[in-house]
């Protein structure tokens, strides 16, 4: 319901004030990217297996809500080897909207926990990534963080394209 009244404002603010254009500005992108481990017989932990399912429903929901404002969604998953999540695991099951981190758009930290399957892939005790937003802490990131996050940066874009060229004369 949040996630509406957000979309809302963004859509009615500009027609109430009477600064709405008919002409929306070039296409703007929200840009998802979510990296994660991946073996090469194509598997991944529970907890990465998870957030995939919860990035293309972040994705598909900010694509439905954006598309009016003339905002395009994308989405990017990266598969990280073995290798590298060895190297760091830190960066194992990480979001990225517009090149900037979930946790940063949400106010939220990381920390990290246990992670069973991930020891398993890796053959060592692992730590892996944890996001927490508003003193939850979550092991799969939800689709509503991604969705929350990926508001906040139409707003940042919206917002930055209105103080470059207003859209009422003086």
């Amino acid at each position: 319901m949040k996630v509406l009244k957000i979309v809302g404002a963004l859509v009615v603010v500009p027609i109430v004030t009477g600064c709405a254009s008919t002409e929306f500005a070039p296409e703007r992108t929200i840009a998802l990217r979510w990296q994660r481990l991946v073996t090469e017989a194509g598997e991944t932990c529970d907890r990465c297996g998870s957030t995939q399912e919860e990035v293309r429903v972040g994705a598909a929901v900010l694509r439905r809500c954006l598309q009016p404002l003339g905002m395009k969604v994308t989405l990017e998953e990266t598969p990280m080897s073995p290798e590298a999540c060895a190297r760091d695991i830190s960066q194992s099951n990480r979001v990225f909207v517009n090149d900037r981190p979930l946790a940063d758009w949400l106010g939220g930290t990381v920390g990290m926990s246990a992670c069973a399957r991930c020891c398993e892939k890796l053959g060592e005790n692992v730590q892996c990534r944890t996001v927490t937003v508003g003193g939850q802490t979550f092991e799969t990131i939800p689709a509503v963080l991604i969705i929350r996050a990926g508001l906040l940066a139409a707003e940042a874009s919206l917002a930055s394209a209105a103080t470059q060229k207003p859209c009422c004369p003086e």
